[in-house]
């Protein structure tokens, strides 16, 4: 099997991180792999911002009700963002960014879950999106795809196996279902 294949075989979420700081050569390589990702036309219509700070990771660990409180114990995040203004697909264009910072940051032997935050809500009245954007001083403009937990894992999961796979859900020539 390709080293590839085996990377993403073996990348899980990762929600429980070791208190210690992802080093600076480590996150330049995340980040290169997102700021090298694909997109339509060449747009690149994301950004980045990388946050370390402890008071500002546990803001954002509430940017949802549900599937976010871990962010609080990691020790780094990217948020994701993104500009409709420059392009209709840009949550395609920064989801490739995002799983290429994940398959990146598993290569580097760090952990990482993505947290969706496109079309969720924060609360009844503020956007998950919008709570963001007011914490990082991120312009109206622009819209939050998802933010990256990473650090080094607290434990390792085991792969997913041959048997994981689901050979159901593959067609050919037409949906045979």
């Amino acid at each position: 099997m390709s080293s590839l294949l085996t990377l993403i075989q073996q990348r899980r979420s990762c929600r429980s991180f070791l208190p210690q700081p992802v080093p600076d050569d480590m996150v330049q390589m995340i980040l290169k792999a997102a700021l090298w990702s694909p997109t339509s036309k060449n747009n690149r219509p994301w950004e980045f911002v990388v946050v370390q700070e402890k008071e500002t990771l546990q803001k954002l660990s509430a940017c949802k009700p549900h599937g976010a409180s871990f962010l609080s114990g990691a020790p780094l995040s990217i948020v994701v963002l993104g500009n409709p203004q420059k392009s209709d697909v840009w949550v395609e264009d920064c989801s490739i960014a995002t799983i290429l910072m994940q398959m990146t940051a598993e290569d580097l032997g760090l952990g990482s879950t993505w947290i969706q935050v496109h079309k969720r809500m924060h609360n009844d009245q503020v956007s998950s999106s919008d709570y963001i954007k007011d914490i990082i001083k991120a312009p109206e403009h622009m819209d939050v795809a998802a933010i990256l937990a990473i650090g080094f894992k607290e434990k390792e999961r085991k792969p997913y196996s041959e048997k994981d796979l689901l050979w159901e859900r593959v067609h050919k020539e037409t949906y045979d279902r």
